[in-house]
């Protein structure tokens, strides 16, 4: 009886090793909670200066407050407000990019920028000798719907895109829509003379101020016709025209900051805020109020 139950035992297992040698192993289960690979897009300015592509885009949001320091890049900039208003300041002047505008940067000029509420800011980075659209002057561009489609087209597509690829034709066509961009005046110089200084300090400081250069002239320390000539020589425009870029420059940020027209147009030194949105309109080709809907600030 033992043998027997022995002999059994011995069969059952030569069975279970052969069955078992024509079964294929089962592969291990798949687990749909891992991610897939991809290449991660860099959000640092320097590693989009030196690629072998003509154009790199980068796209990165900021606060509002949010102010990016003093700096220069080795490759043309052009950096796009998509929300929000951006004040850009380069050595002597000063720049407001609106929602929908572009400002312009050659390669090396040192620029700070300050956010006007939350600003979605996509930028290319340019190699200068594959562009044929270059400028060597800061300027703010308009940005057509075609133009703002391509940048942000880019902005989505591999970091090292091939030629002939997508990513390529998009960077191409957008050279050729940046030479049709017309420029658009949204520019503040800032003097060096000092007696120019202390007007130009109080009316950033106080825009509704209406004073006339003879009004000033004891506190500059020159003749009404004195501060004239160096307004036309060291800004390039009468004090009238300054004055007025200045008001309007800060008038965005205020709209950008959520504060109703009445109150911007009161508070810039506008007669009315029939008179503020003419001026709006001169300079970006659209009403506050239709700028402020579009972009969600709440500037009505």
């Amino acid at each position: 009886m033992g043998s027997r139950v022995l002999i059994n035992a011995n069969w059952y297992n030569a069975k279970l090793r052969r069955i078992s040698a024509k079964e294929k192993p089962m592969p291990p289960p798949k687990t749909t909670d891992r991610p897939e690979r991809s290449r991660e897009r860099s959000t640092e300015a320097r590693d989009y200066q030196h690629l072998p592509q003509p154009i790199g885009a980068l796209a990165k949001r900021f606060e509002d407050g949010f102010v990016i320091p003093e700096h220069a890049h080795d490759r043309d900039q052009l950096v796009f407000a998509r929300g929000g208003v951006m004040r850009v300041e380069t050595p002597g002047e000063s720049w407001i990019v609106p929602p929908d505008r572009a400002i312009y940067l050659p390669a090396g000029r040192r620029h700070s920028v300050r956010m006007h509420g939350a600003v979605e800011m996509p930028t290319l980075y340019i190699d200068r000798a594959a562009f044929s659209a270059r400028w060597d002057v800061v300027r703010v561009l308009a940005v057509s719907p075609l133009l703002r489609a391509l940048i942000l087209a880019l902005a989505e597509e591999p970091v090292d895109y091939l030629p002939g690829s997508r990513g390529d034709r998009v960077a191409r066509m957008i050279e050729f829509e940046l030479r049709e961009a017309e420029p658009v005046t949204l520019r503040v110089p800032l003097p060096e003379d000092p007696r120019l200084q202390k007007i130009c300090a109080a009316i950033l400081a106080a825009p509704a101020d209406r004073r006339t250069l003879e009004a000033w002239a004891d506190m500059a320390g020159a003749s009404p016709r004195t501060l004239a000539r160096l307004f036309q020589r060291d800004l390039g425009m009468r004090f009238k025209d300054w004055r007025a870029q200045a008001r309007l420059q800060s008038a965005m940020e205020a709209l950008a900051r959520g504060e109703p027209i009445a109150v911007i147009a009161a508070k810039h030194g506008y007669l009315s805020p029939s008179a503020f949105t003419a001026a709006f309109v001169k300079a970006t080709g659209q009403p506050p109020t239709t700028l402020a809907k579009q972009h969600g600030l709440a500037g009505q």
